[in-house]
C-alpha cells in the first residue's frame, strides 16, 4: 500500500520532464492583490516578478508570481505565490539569486527574509540576492484553512481502543472536507510535488538558468524533489536537517523515535559532565520515568498554566523534545528539576487536547501539506497499539515522538500523489547535506540514508553537536556551506565539524 500510486507519479516526472520549459513560459506574473484562486490568464512568455517594498520592513522586496492551481493542467485556475527578496550588498561580487525553501511544513519563507534574514551570514548576503516564499498552502499563498472550532476538537493524541481510532478517522474526515471547502481548489495541491513545480517557475521568473537552493528540515523535501524533476538545473543546492521521503510508516515512526531518543540521551550526557547543569549529578533518567508516570496520574502542572496537567504524551511528544531543538539543555534541565519538585494544585488529568499544542488551535492546518507528501497507513487499532510497543522500547525515556501526531492526523487519508520512494538524483553538480550529529527532529540517520541514495550526487557535512539545524551551528559549519553556495566546491566526504559546547544559558 505505501507504494500505491508511483506509477502516478512517473507520469508526472515524465510529463515535467518534456514540457518543464513550455510551463515555465506559461507563468503569468501579476502585481499584489486579493488572496486565493483567480480564472485562467493569458500567458506571458518570460515572467518577470514586480517587486516592491515589504509593507513590514521597507528595506526587503515583496511581489506575487501568479502558478497553476493544477500542473498538469497549466492553463487552468492560477493563484498568487507570495515572495520576498533582499538584494546582494555588494553588487559587483554578486553570484545570483539563493532561494531558501522554509521548513515546516508551514513555515513562511517571506517572513524569514523579511524578519529574520541574519539566518544568513554577511558573505551570503554580500553575494546573493536572498529570495524566499511562501509555500502553496501557507502564510500569504492561499493558505490552508478550516474551521478553528473544528481544529480545537482535534481527539486526544494517543489512541487507547478501536473506537478511538474509528473515531479520529472520522474526524480527519470531517477536517479534510471542512479544509477543503473553506481553503478552495488549491487544498487538492499543495504537495510538495506541485511546490517543486512552482520553485522550478521561481528560478525561471529570476531570471537565472540554474537555482541555487538552500532548504531547511522540510524544505529539504522540496529540494529533493526538483533535484529528481530538474536535475540540469541545479547550481548548488545546500539540504540541512534532511528528510528521507523513502520510508514506510514502521520506519518512519520508528526512526523518529530514535531520533528523539538520541538527543535525549545527549542532553543527559551533558548535563552529568557539566556542573551548571540543574540536574548535575542525579538520576535524571529515573527522575524523567517518575515524571512520566506521575503525568499518566494528571499530578504534573503545566509551567504555561499551573492551573492545568501535562500528559505524558505533552512531556514526551512536545515538551522535551521543543527544548532539544536549540538545543536548550539547561532550560529543559531547570524545567524538569522544577516539575519535580512540583505537585498539582487540584487539577484533573490533562484534557483530551493538551494544553501545548496551542498551534493546531489556529485557523490554518499546514498538516494538511504532510498528508498529501507521505502515505503511511496503519489499517486498525491492533496495528497501531503494536505500532506504540515498538516505539516504547526504541524511545525509552521519549516514547511518543511529535511523528506520531502527524501520522494520525492522516489517518483514513486518501491515496496520495506524491508517495514516498528511493531518490533518483543525477544533477551535474553534487548536493550538499548538511546534519547534526543529534538533531531530534530530521535525525543523522534519515540524513545518511539518504546520501546513500543519492550516492556520488551529494555529500553528507556532519555537525558533531546537537540540535535542529547546523548551519549556524560553528564557524567551520557556516563556511563549508558559503564556500559551497559560492564556488560549488564540496566538501570531502564523510567530513565533519566539531560540536560547539552549549553556553551556560542553553543557547547552542
Amino acid at each position: 500500500m505505501l507504494w500505491k500510486g508511483n506509477s502516478t507519479r512517473h507520469r508526472v516526472i515524465r510529463r515535467v520532464a518534456t514540457l518543464g520549459t513550455a510551463i515555465a513560459a506559461a507563468v503569468t506574473v501579476v502585481g499584489a492583490g486579493a488572496p486565493g484562486v483567480s480564472g485562467a490568464a493569458p500567458p506571458r512568455a518570460a515572467p518577470t516578478i514586480d517587486w516592491s517594498s515589504c509593507a513590514g520592513d521597507a528595506t526587503a522586496q515583496c511581489g506575487t508570481l501568479s502558478v497553476p492551481v493544477d500542473w498538469d493542467h497549466p492553463t487552468g485556475p492560477r493563484f498568487d505565490l507570495a515572495l520576498a527578496r533582499r538584494t546582494a550588498t555588494d553588487p559587483a561580487a554578486r553570484v545570483g539569486s539563493l532561494v531558501f525553501g522554509p521548513g515546516g511544513p508551514g513555515d513562511s519563507g517571506v517572513s524569514r527574509v523579511v524578519t529574520g534574514v541574519s539566518r544568513f551570514s554577511a558573505e551570503l548576503r554580500r553575494r546573493f540576492d536572498i529570495v524566499s516564499f511562501d509555500p502553496r498552502g501557507v502564510g500569504q499563498s492561499s493558505p490552508v484553512r478550516c474551521s478553528t472550532e473544528l481544529l480545537g476538537q482535534r481527539p486526544a493524541p494517543v489512541l487507547t481502543s478501536q473506537a478511538d481510532f474509528d473515531a479520529t478517522v472520522a474526524y480527519n474526515r470531517r477536517l479534510r472536507e471542512d479544509c477543503r471547502a473553506r481553503t478552495g481548489p488549491v487544498f487538492d495541491h499543495v504537495d510538495t510535488l506541485s511546490m517543486a513545480r512552482d520553485l522550478d517557475a521561481v528560478r525561471a521568473a529570476l531570471g537565472e538558468t540554474e537555482l541555487t537552493y538552500h532548504g531547511s528540515s522540510y524544505g529539504t523535501l522540496l529540494g529533493e524533489q526538483y533535484a529528481e524533476l530538474f536535475p540540469h538545473r541545479v547550481r548548488a543546492m545546500v539540504l540541512e536537517s534532511v528528510v528521507d521521503h523513502s520510508l514506510d510508516t514502521r520506519a518512519f515512526l520508528n526512526t523518529q523515535t530514535a531520533t528523539a531518543q538520541d538527543s535525549f540521551d545527549a542532553f543527559v550526557a551533558w548535563c552529568d559532565r557539566t556542573e551548571s547543569c540543574a540536574l548535575y549529578g542525579r538520576d535524571i533518567s529515573a527522575i524523567w520515568a517518575d515524571l512520566l508516570d506521575r503525568a499518566g496520574r494528571g499530578e504534573v502542572p503545566d509551567p504555561k498554566d499551573p492551573s492545568a496537567t501535562l500528559s505524558p504524551y505533552a512531556l514526551s511528544g512536545f515538551l522535551a523534545p521543543r527544548a532539544l531543538y536549540g538545543p536548550d539543555w539547561a532550560g529543559l534541565a531547570g524545567t524538569i528539576s522544577t516539575l519535580s519538585g512540583q505537585a498539582a494544585s487540584g487539577a484533573g488529568p490533562a484534557p483530551a487536547t493538551d494544553s501545548t499544542e496551542e498551534a493546531v488551535r489556529t485557523s490554518s492546518n499546514p498538516l494538511a501539506i504532510f498528508c498529501q507528501d507521505w502515505s503511511l497507513p496503519v489499517r486498525d487499532y491492533r496495528e497501531y497499539a503494536r505500532r506504540i510497543r515498538e516505539m516504547a522500547r526504541i524511545g525509552t525515556d521519549l516514547p511518543y515522538p511529535q511523528a506520531l501526531a502527524v501520522v494520525e492526523s492522516c489517518l483514513g487519508a486518501p491515496a496520495v500523489d506524491n508517495p514516498q520512494h528511493r531518490l533518483r538524483v543525477r544533477t551535474d553538480r553534487p548536493l550538499l547535506l548538511i546534519n547534526s550529529r543529534h538533531d531530534p527532529a530530521a535525525g543523522h540517520n534519515w540524513a545518511s540514508n539518504v546520501a546513500r541514495q543519492l550516492g556520488t550526487h551529494g555529500v553528507l557535512l556532519t555537525y558533531e553537536g546537537a540540535g535542529h539545524g547546523s548551519y549556524n551551528a560553528s564557524p567551520c559549519m557556516t563556511g563549508a556551506v558559503d564556500r559551497y553556495l559560492i564556488s560549488t566546491i564540496t566538501p570531502a566526504p564523510g567530513a565533519s565539524c566539531p560540536a560547539v559546547e552549549p553556553t551556560p544559558s542553553g543557547a547552542g
